[in-house]
């Protein structure tokens, strides 16, 4: 049988009496945006925060992120978006369990608190690979000026550590948008799952994802060159290329 080809069945209404096809698509692209932004907000400040601990002399911290990273960066991600929704509340009290089930937007919630984990394990990686790329004695001179250990990690450290880490935060950022798909499985209407509901009801396949394709690779084209300009203003001259060449080893 031959495929018929209908390039504008994106201006065709849809059943569901939302717009068209292509509002349903840019929907789908605004839900994608919006648990990608909040995972990530979620997920650099777990992830700073344990893979710091992680470079202390606290060997129960470090041995407790070390955990914390083996168990959320090992779990597919697949694998614990349904353990968060359908599991998670059935663990906690009923109450509570019943009053996340009720939740407005739940899958929503579900799958930025679920990104967020699963993508915080792999910044800790890269912000302790950035923080163990720096001279050592940078600490020890920041703590013979009087600063404390949190104000060495805040005031000296981190700062550097980040820039250092800018290029492989920036894939882990892509890596946060491209993996909200996932969440189609638990009913968020991000774009892919937009993108199935569109060739369910039309069986336009073809056109359906490779609208979808398009729109990934301009956010992800976009997303970027925004991260490369950010890089390049905060370059320290003579410190990103080896420290760089350091934390991806």
């Amino acid at each position: 049988m031959n495929y018929q080809w209908n390039w504008r069945i994106f201006w065709d209404a849809n059943p569901e009496g939302t717009g068209t096809f292509f509002s349903s698509l840019m929907s789908g692209l605004g839900w994608t945006m919006v648990t990608a932004l909040c995972a990530w907000a979620l997920a650099l400040v777990l992830g700073v925060t344990v893979g710091t601990l992680r470079t202390t002399s606290m060997r129960g911290a470090v041995r407790l992120g070390q955990a914390y990273v083996e168990v959320f960066r090992n779990i597919p991600l697949l694998v614990q978006m349904l353990l968060w929704y359908f599991v998670m509340p059935e663990l906690l009290p009923q109450a509570w369990g019943d009053a996340l089930k009720q939740l407005p937007d739940s899958p929503f919630y579900t799958a930025v608190v679920c990104l967020a984990f699963y993508m915080s394990a792999r910044v800790a990686e890269q912000v302790k690979a950035g923080i163990q790329a720096l001279p050592r004695g940078q600490a020890m001179a920041a703590q013979a000026l009087g600063l404390t250990v949190p104000q060495v990690y805040l005031n000296v450290l981190l700062p550097q550590a980040l820039r250092i880490v800018m290029p492989p935060l920036a894939s882990e950022f892509l890596n946060t948008i491209k993996n909200t798909s996932v969440a189609l499985t638990i009913g968020l209407m991000e774009l892919t799952a937009r993108t199935r509901a569109m060739e369910s009801y039309t069986s336009q396949v073809f056109e359906a994802f490779a609208a979808a394709s398009v729109i990934y690779l301009v956010v992800n084209v976009t997303v970027v060159q925004f991260m490369r300009w950010l890089e390049h203003r905060l370059r320290v001259p003579g410190l990103i290329g080896s420290g760089a060449a350091a934390a991806g080893r």
